[in-house]
This record gives structure tokens, sequence and C-alpha cells, in this order.
């Protein structure tokens, strides 16, 4: 049976985060990716200029669409600037009883700001009891538990918990922007925590690095991965993405992961090379 997976996102025109991201790494990965389009953005690897809302009518038809038709193995919910949006997706979910990945994308790699101030409520209330997996960030995590950016491994995981009694089943504590040598992800759940360190890859090449994490983790989801697989095979994939995004020149600031590094055998070279089941 063919592994399907839903992406519920903004659109980057520029192509290296959002929808567009988190299509190339459904596809990358062997799963079948559909989507719901939140929100339209003017943007590239320099930063964003303008950002349109979809209406909240026509994302809830949009969810309507995909669900009725297509066996939907994952869901993985990206940008959401407003209250309404939020609540049709809120509904969406309660209707065909699915739990998502949810990567709260609040501020842009760029700095640019995603989210709108009353919506940061209405997803901890409506939204994250449906979070199979939270995905946020340092900053991201503070901004949604009011407190100060987690310095400390003890301030990481009382974050997480906070996250976890807002009704996620389990919560990525990303490390991208604490400092040392390695980035480390923590992942708490009922069942403990799961401690993930890879080589902190320096390189101007990362615009995406969170869509692109949490769509494949949904990726692992929809192919039948238990969660902590998935998203350890994640997190595999992003670093290898990231080694790679060096043979990448696309724009002229920061510019987006290698989402195709298994496939692509060298800089303009687009013949396809084996994809290992990571």
């Amino acid at each position: 049976m063919t592994a399907i997976a839903v992406t519920i996102a903004g659109s980057d025109s520029g192509g290296g985060a959002g929808v567009q991201a988190d299509l190339k790494t459904f596809s990358a990965l062997g799963v079948y990716g559909a989507s719901v389009i939140t929100a339209v953005t003017a943007q590239n690897t320099r930063g964003v200029s303008a950002v349109e809302d979809i209406s909240a009518a026509v994302v809830a038809a949009q969810i309507d669409a995909v669900f009725s038709d297509l066996a939907i193995g994952a869901v993985k919910i990206g940008m959401v600037s407003r209250r309404e949006t939020i609540g049709v997706i809120a509904d969406g979910l309660k209707r065909y009883d699915r739990l998502a990945v949810i990567d709260p994308v609040m501020v842009a790699t760029s700095g640019d700001h995603l989210m709108r101030p009353d919506a940061i409520a209405t997803l901890k209330e409506e939204l994250l009891p449906f979070a199979l997996v939270m995905t946020p960030n340092l900053p991201e995590a503070a901004l949604l538990t009011g407190r100060a950016i987690a310095e400390t491994e003890a301030e990481v995981a009382r974050q997480a918990e906070m996250l976890l009694k807002l009704g996620a089943r389990s919560v990525l504590m990303k490390g991208g922007h604490a400092k040392g040598r390695d980035a480390i992800d923590f992942l708490y759940s009922q069942a403990g925590v799961l401690r993930l360190s890879r080589p902190r890859i320096e390189t101007r090449n990362d615009h995406g690095t969170g869509c692109t994490l949490s769509a494949a983790i949904a990726a692992g989801l929809a192919k039948g991965k238990p969660i902590a697989d998935a998203v350890t095979a994640a997190k595999a994939y992003l670093h290898d993405a990231l080694i790679a995004a060096a043979g990448l020149t696309v724009g002229q600031g920061r510019g987006p992961v290698h989402h195709f590094h298994h496939w692509w055998s060298g800089s303009g070279d687009h013949s396809v090379a084996p994809l290992d089941d990571a």
C-alpha cells in the first residue's frame, strides 16, 4: 500500500521551507505527499516580504478534499498564523480522528515573525491536544511556555514537561539554537527521554531545517515506524541534508538544505541514486 502523508502549512515561494520543503522531504523518503495550504508567502533566501493567509473556509475545504479521498498515514502541521485557521484545522483533526506532527512555526530562519501573537494561545489550547509529536526549537518552546530560552538540560526538560501537560503525546525539543559542538535534541514522552546527538554543521544553507525535520518524522510515521524510530531516522536524514547542502548554490541569503542528497550524485547531476530506507 502506498504510504501517504499530508502537510498542512504555508507556501514558501523560494522553495526552501514550508509546503515545498515538506513535499520534497516526503518524496525523498518514498512517501506520496498531499497538501493543505494555510498561507502564501512572498519569500526567498533573504527573507519574507509578504504573507497572505488562505481563508479558513478554503483551508477546511482542502482538509475535507484530502482526508475524504486519500488514505492518509501521517499528518504534519507547520505554519498556521491565525486563530481561525487553527480552529478549522483542530476541527478537521477531530472530525477525521487524527493526531499530527506539529511544528510550531513562529519565526523564520531570517528572523521574520510568521505567527500572530493572539494565535499562540489558540495553538496551545486547541491544537496541541492533537500533537502526536511536537517539534519546537528552544525559542519556540520558550514562547509557548512563557519562560526564558532554555540554557540547561534541566530547563529543557521542564519546558518539555509543560508542553506534555498541554496535551502533546511527545515533544522533541530541538537543540539547533543551543551552544556546543553537537546539535542535541531530546524526545520526551511517557516512555522516557531519548537523547539524539549529531555534530553541529556550520552552513549558510539551513533554511527550512525545522520544516524538513518534522516532515521527515511524518514520512517515517506514514511508513509505519514507531515514534522513536521515525524521529531518529528524521534526525539522520536532516543531518545528511545539511552536509550535502554545501553543494547547492541557491539564492543570495540562507539557502535550503539538500532534500534530494540521496538522489543527486553531484552538482548539476540529477541521475537517480539508491535510497536507503533510513
